[in-house]
């Protein structure tokens, strides 16, 4: 089976099942009776003669997070390569601002390229860590209501982003902090700053410094992954649906 782009799953979904959740028929009914119609009316166009492609709303379910997993699975996955954050000059992670006085005094000496090293690694710590945030995305996807699903599709371009964002700022940072003190670590990150500090340090009269390098690569991290997420679902709403797993064939209907 061929593997398929995140924005042909992303597609499928809202070009191929949403279009129905906005019929006036579903207007105050409960979940249940939404999630019965949507079925219903899915089988009744995409059902053979035999009927083997009638879905349960956990087939349907399932495809859905699907969809959504395999999505963030591409854009977390890239983000833990070799230079991704590095090379990439949309993410590329700089000094924090409150080195910038360090960077200054040291560039004066001679000794800026300890900045320049030390920029390198914290870049290195993000595509480190980024990976370790697939599990805390599975999740949000696992937890999506069908209001969630309506909501998103009936929003800006950019909504699932939101959604997710929402969902996931607050949980993320916890449960990344250990993980980017370790990848900070890893990349050598901190031994470059106590370098960087310590020579500072001897320059007479300079103002006393410090940066939080584990929260400030943690929030560039996840900006990183957000506004990836905004650029696959931007793509995703432009573009035709194709389907090609079994199960996102059965619960969308391709090729039928």
């Amino acid at each position: 089976m061929k593997n398929c782009t995140v924005n042909v799953l992303w597609a499928a979904l809202f070009f191929l099942v949403f279009p129905l959740l906005t019929n006036s028929v579903y207007a105050g009914s409960s979940w249940l009776d939404k999630g019965t119609n949507l079925l219903n009316s899915i089988n009744k166009k995409n059902s053979p003669a035999d009927g083997s492609a009638n879905l349960t709303t956990n087939e349907l379910s399932s495809a859905f997070r699907e969809a959504l997993s395999i999505g963030t699975d591409k854009v977390v996955g890239q983000l833990g390569q070799l230079d991704a954050f590095n090379s990439n000059p949309q993410i590329h992670i700089p000094l924090p601002a409150t080195l910038t006085p360090v960077k200054n005094m040291l560039g004066k000496i001679g000794m800026s390229y300890l900045l320049d090293d030390l920029e390198l690694k914290l870049n290195r710590a993000a595509e480190l860590a980024t990976p370790k945030a697939k599990v805390l995305f599975k999740q949000a996807i696992k937890d999506m209501t069908f209001d969630d699903v309506t909501a998103i599709y009936k929003g800006p371009p950019d909504s699932a982003t939101k959604y997710l964002r929402s969902k996931m700022s607050e949980p993320l940072k916890e449960e990344m902090a250990p993980i980017i003190k370790d990848s900070l670590s890893q990349a050598g990150a901190v031994k470059a700053y106590d370098l960087v500090m310590s020579k500072y340090q001897t320059i007479p009269f300079v103002p006393d410094v410090k940066a939080n390098l584990t929260e400030y690569v943690q929030q560039k991290g996840l900006d990183a992954i957000f506004f990836y997420l905004a650029k696959e679902e931007e793509n995703i709403r432009q573009n035709p649906a194709q389907q090609t797993t079994t199960l996102l064939k059965k619960a969308f209907g391709a090729g039928k």
